[in-house]
């Protein structure tokens, strides 16, 4: 049971779902989604039959399930909406950064991958005006030494001078200056390397992977793996001319290079701006595991996987449209978060190809929080296709067809939308059912750390 105080009327709900006869039916599907925060409700039915011979092999319907619906994940990636989807998605975002940087034999990603170049870069946004902080020594600039968890950190010393327009639209022009960036990037290395920009494609390809963060200020900036191959991509080694060192350098000059930058008309009353790239470059070599680094191959996975979940709540906006300014209220969204919502609402008409009022709970951002060159790793969607094909031959296992032959079965199927969501109560129990497996799967983490310690020690 949930260790949360439920109200009067969840209790009785949770009672009604949990004292149901067809609540074992109800629990597995829920616990076959993760726990989902907010499943998807489908009413239907599937027909299995053996082309030759017309014989049926299998029928499943909705009628005999809980309520006559069948209940599946619902996918979201934000950590705010749905828990248990996120962290699928993080996993997958983990395995599929990891797999760009230690290779994946059932992805056809060499291991070789590990002795090209590559190293993990961030590319932060520029300042528009100062704001509380924590700096390594001495105190803050209105003379306080901040707590970690103050929520004062990130917000403006000066509201009236701070320049909310200018970060809103430096978040809105983020994907294009990213852009700009790996265009500079390839002309830098094909310099560096004696080569024209095209000559460069028969030498070396630049491969990506890549996640954005909102840092408390409400400024986006971007933290990339960027690696170097052959020309044919992570099966094919890079020249040796192309070293860590000759990446790095190409990253930094790529970066400040006038080249790179977004360039924004004036209009009405507000000024042309020209935006950059912040000067908090940061580029660390990526090592291998168990060579003493922090900046490891698992600990890079994991932190791209982390944000890849995450938006702009840690700055206490909203994790949805906003309809009007009201809702900021009824929220209680914090001033500085307020002020760039505000500041998106009010250049949306000067600036209507950049639809700022539609991303303003994402504070003007409007690109992908994680994205990848095309020849950095597998994608997202071959990963979910491949545990839909391991979660389809377990089916079939279990329904004892996994002996019949793909070719010869045909497939007939009738699938409408029924809703989705829980009630009060069955939201209380399928929190309860993702603890639990959350948890589950902790221990079994803990018991694979410490069996490769156990290992590394013999």
């Amino acid at each position: 049971m949930p260790d949360l105080l439920l109200d009067p009327a969840t209790l009785g709900d949770l009672l009604r779902v949990a004292s149901a006869d067809d609540y074992d039916r109800w629990h597995e599907q829920i616990r076959r989604t993760g726990g989902c925060s907010d499943p998807i409700h489908l009413t239907g039915w599937t027909l299995t039959k053996d082309k030759t011979t017309g014989e049926t092999l299998h029928h499943y319907s909705t009628e005999s399930e809980p309520g006559g619906r069948l209940r599946l994940a619902c996918g979201n990636r934000r950590a705010s909406r749905c828990p248990s989807c996120a962290f699928t998605y993080a996993g997958d975002t983990y395995h599929l950064i990891r797999a760009g940087l230690a290779g994946d034999d059932h992805r056809d990603i060499p291991t070789t991958v590990r002795d090209h170049p590559r190293v993990f870069a961030t590319l932060t946004a520029p300042s528009f005006g100062p704001v509380h902080n924590r700096p390594d020594h001495g105190t803050c600039r209105c003379s306080t030494r901040h707590p970690a968890d103050d929520p004062t950190l990130g917000t403006a010393l000066d509201p009236a001078t701070y320049d909310y327009a200018g970060a809103v639209l430096f978040n809105n022009h983020a994907g294009n200056l990213w852009q700009r960036f790996t265009t500079r990037l390839r002309r830098e290395i094909a310099a560096r390397a004696g080569l024209t920009r095209r000559e460069l494609a028969d030498h070396v390809r630049v491969s990506y992977g890549k996640v954005a963060e909102f840092q408390k200020r409400g400024a986006l900036h971007f933290h990339a793996v960027i690696r170097l191959d052959g020309p044919e991509g992570p099966e094919t080694a890079p020249p040796a001319w192309a070293t860590v060192a000759l990446l790095a350098d190409s990253i930094r000059a790529a970066a400040m290079h006038s080249y790179t930058s977004v360039s924004v008309p004036a209009v009405s009353d507000q000024p042309a701006r020209t935006f950059r790239w912040g000067t908090q470059l940061d580029v660390r070599p990526v090592k291998a595991f168990g060579d003493g680094s922090d900046i490891t191959e698992q600990a890079v996975a994991s932190y791209v996987a982390k944000y890849a979940t995450k938006a702009a709540e840690n700055t206490g906006t909203l994790d949805r449209r906003i309809g009007e300014l009201s809702e900021l209220d009824r929220h209680q969204v914090p001033d500085h978060t307020r002020r760039l919502i505000e500041a998106c609402k009010l250049l949306d008409p000067l600036y209507p190809d950049r639809r700022l009022w539609a991303w303003a709970h994402m504070l003007g951002f409007r690109g992908h929080f994680s994205s990848k060159s095309r020849r950095y790793s597998t994608t997202l969607g071959e990963l979910r296709q491949a545990r839909a094909e391991f979660r389809a031959a377990q089916e079939r296992e279990a329904l004892g067809l996994d002996d019949v032959e793909p070719d010869t079965v045909l497939v007939l199927a009738d699938w409408q939308y029924a809703g989705h969501g829980h009630t009060p109560g069955e939201s209380a129990l399928a929190t309860t059912i993702a603890r639990d497996l959350q948890h589950n799967r902790e221990t079994a983490r803990e018991a694979l750390r410490d069996q490769s310690a156990d290992e590394r020690e013999w």
